[in-house]
């Protein structure tokens, strides 16, 4: 987020998501002839007068190292629900809950996986989370604007809230003895995943109804907080399926 507090926002699918999400207000839109041309109608839509910019400009404004595929829309965070209103979102597909996840990319992705799979929200800490814009919107490729996330203060009173509200909370563990496979997962569900490298730190596996792993066969018996989140998201989601 910039000193400002505006939102930057880069990529085209980033932008173009966000341009198509009316509580995305458009404060300034650079975009270079070749990007305007790709989401013009996006643009057109949304009834703005993008600034025509060269991608040198926006280097110099992102960074060099920045992948900003020509554009860039300056606008305000998304209105930020709470747990509660996430349980209560129509729908019985799964939360995902981040402890401390802190890379954009790995938080992007997913976001992407929530979308995909009709996920009801994301939950993760106001601090050590990495800031909802730029990189992480672009790993996200535009599902930031579709996927509700909930910025909370303490992770284990938002789990416990979860539980209040008849929410199974699962967390993916390693280590853990039982299989994510073999869960009903009939009722609404948390599932609770760690960082890299560190996991769920230790109140945060307390405070989870039950620790579940994925069950693995190969010669790397882990996954990416990410892959992990997609194949837990993808389970729940076939689950659902065979219900229907």
């Amino acid at each position: 987020m910039a000193d400002d507090g505006r939102v930057r926002l880069f990529g085209v699918h980033a932008v173009e998501a966000a341009l198509r999400n009316a509580e995305r207000p458009v404060q300034r839109l650079l975009m270079t002839e070749n990007a305007e041309n790709r989401l013009a109608e996006a643009v057109a839509a949304r009834q703005v007068a993008p600034e025509r910019v060269s991608p040198r400009d926006l280097d110099r404004l992102l960074g060099e190292d920045t992948v900003h595929q020509g554009v860039m829309l300056e606008t305000e965070p998304l209105p930020e629900p709470d747990v509660a209103e996430l349980l209560a979102r129509p729908g019985s597909g799964p939360l995902i809950v981040l402890d401390q996840v802190t890379d954009p990319h790995n938080v992007g992705a997913i976001l992407r996986s929530a979308a995909v799979f009709g996920a009801a929200g994301l939950v993760m800490t106001r601090r050590h989370s990495p800031p909802l814009d730029g990189t992480l919107a672009k790993s996200a490729s535009g599902a930031l604007e579709l996927v509700p996330v909930a910025l909370v203060q303490n992770l284990a009173r938002s789990i416990a809230e979860l539980k209040e509200h008849g929410c199974t909370t699962l967390g993916l563990e390693g280590t853990a003895e039982a299989l994510l496979e073999d869960e009903p997962l009939t009722e609404r569900v948390a599932f609770v995943l760690g960082a890299e490298g560190k996991g769920l730190r230790e109140l945060t596996r307390q405070s989870c109804e039950k620790l579940v792993r994925i069950a693995t066969d190969g010669a790397i018996g882990s996954l990416n907080v990410s892959n992990a989140a997609a194949v837990a998201l993808h389970h729940a989601a076939w689950k659902r399926a065979q219900r229907a």
